[in-house]
């Protein structure tokens, strides 16, 4: 489940070099992987192999040795000369060219130059293999790859993208947008653990299936990278799920509260749900007064608490009294909650309790973001903060550096923010990402396209309102949640609306527990 840096990467490599592995026999196994799960895929054609000036095109030399030596028809183009090569890479073309003199052929014959690649020519093969850049690339594409990278688009041929597709960024998956931008590939190979660019999008979608292949370097070099980036998958917060003995009771399983207003109440239900599904014992929708009768009418399950008050103040004020009941665990608020809701939230953040601030809560502090960091810096991290793009722009926008390319790195952008803020981040998207104020950040990639639909965020918020009342700590809850709601997507398929989310909880958590 790491998920490594460009920079952690090499250092891999690094290490399992030094630990008397040479680069040549990395090399080797990559080429190896590649060629292995290439064959598998695609039946004999003529092949392309684009190299590029390092390590990568390296890869993509054995590559072209192997496939020949299989009997595929192979051509070999370099962005650049053989002559510049160094290292491993130099080593890998060397041995190619040893192979095509064998075959009565001479080194432009067996190196094409990079200008020899006509239409005509690329017109010709059945499959692409790029090995131009690897993930270190971090600038857009030369001209003369864009170029190539167009007639390749053009004709329509499987592409086959070592490490990362050219011009995705490794840290990011970012990348130079059409036509200067990545060749997309219909299978990626990458070595040892995966990179942030095959979960964040564009890298994501511009990556196509992606093989993970061990190429011999061993685990235990990870404590080394001090790896703080994740795959989210149940591995990574299984340990922290709530455990409740065969004695627990409901007031041992935590009191959710989900503050809803006046007018939106369908947001809070919503979330009020999901919050007693996921197992909060207890779960109590707060709201004004005047909007009692429809909260009361609409749940059964969940208990509704009338605040009391005319004004935003005197509401925030009955609230800030209703929490100091000790037996309340966490708190929701965000959701359908009106515009007038920044005392509100205020006051929720001094109770000491756990806290979720989505939506609403969110866009109250568009201009008063120092205001609502500095009352989360006395919470103690417990809170966390879930807003889409659009709210974090609000929200994190204006004190946003713009000098860091942050705006092209979602990961960073999420980090940054968790550590400005003193919260969990919970940055929205077909990538959320969860970031932690300590550095770790974690992304998850099992929510389906039909998520995507209204009132899903507020069931989201609700899940994590209900793992913090029972007592899950504040990112792992995030990352559980962000998981859980991803999974029950999935599972109900396409047609999904937001009220069949947490009719689908139960299903992802005998699963998830093995019940099943």
């Amino acid at each position: 489940m790491e998920l490594l840096s460009v920079a952690q990467m090499g250092r891999a490599d690094a290490l399992t070099i030094a630990s008397g592995i040479p680069g040549t026999q990395l090399m080797a196994r990559a080429g190896q992987s590649v060629f292995d799960a290439l064959v598998t895929r695609w039946s004999v054609r003529p092949v392309l192999v684009l190299c590029g000036p390092g390590n990568n095109g390296g890869d993509g030399f054995v590559v072209a040795r192997l496939l020949a030596r299989a009997g595929w028809p192979v051509q070999v183009a370099l962005f650049g000369q053989v002559s510049l090569l160094k290292g491993d890479a130099l080593w890998a073309a060397h041995d190619w060219l040893a192979h095509c003199r064998g075959r009565g052929l001479s080194e432009p014959q067996a190196v094409l130059p990079w200008a020899d690649l006509t239409p005509a020519l690329i017109a010709q093969v059945g499959l692409v293999v790029d090995a131009v850049f690897g993930a270190g690339l971090a600038r857009a594409l030369p001209a003369d790859c864009v170029a190539v990278f167009n007639q390749v688009r053009q004709t329509g041929v499987p592409v086959v993208a070592i490490d990362v597709p050219s011009g995705v960024w490794g840290d990011s998956g970012w990348s130079d947008p059409e036509p200067q931008g990545a060749l997309a590939a219909d299978l990626t190979v990458t070595f040892f653990r995966k990179k942030p660019a095959h979960w964040l999008y564009p890298g994501r979608a511009l990556c196509g299936w992606t093989v993970v292949a061990d190429i011999g370097i061993a685990p235990a070099v990870l404590p080394e990278l001090a790896v703080q980036t994740f795959e989210n998958t149940p591995e990574l917060w299984r340990s922290a799920w709530p455990g409740h003995g065969a004695q627990a009771h409901k007031y041992q399983r935590g009191h959710a509260v989900v503050v809803g207003g006046a007018r939106m109440t369908g947001a809070a239900r919503l979330a009020a749900k999901a919050a007693a599904r996921i197992g909060a014992g207890l779960t109590t929708v707060a709201a004004p007064q005047v909007a009692w009768p429809v909260y009361a009418a609409s749940l059964d399950c969940i208990m509704v608490h009338a605040i009391q008050g005319h004004s935003a103040r005197a509401q925030a004020d009955d609230l800030a009294e209703w929490l100091t009941d000790p037996r309340l665990s966490s708190v929701l608020i965000g959701p359908g909650a009106g515009a007038e809701v920044r005392q509100a939230v205020l006051a929720v953040l001094r109770s000491g309790r756990n806290v979720v601030l989505d939506a609403d809560a969110l866009t109250a502090f568009q201009d008063r973001s120092a205001e609502l960091f500095e009352a989360i810096s006395r919470c103690q991290g417990r809170v966390v903060l879930t807003p889409h793009e659009g709210e974090f722009q609000r929200l994190f926008g204006r004190v946003l550096p713009q000098d860091q390319g942050l705006e092209q790195d979602k990961l960073a952008r999420a980090r940054w923010a968790a550590q400005r803020s003193g919260a969990v981040v919970l940055l929205k998207g077909a990538d959320t990402v969860v970031a932690s104020p300590d550095g770790r950040a974690a992304i998850n990639g099992n929510a389906p396209h039909w998520l995507g639909t209204a009132g899903a965020g507020d069931v989201l918020a609700g899940i994590i309102t209900g793992l913090l009342a029972q007592g899950m700590p504040a990112w792992e809850a995030a990352c559980a949640a962000a998981w859980v709601h991803g999974e029950a997507a999935r599972l109900f398929g396409p047609g999904l609306i937001a009220d069949d989310l947490s009719e689908q909880l139960p299903a992802v958590l005998r699963s998830l527990h093995g019940w099943a």
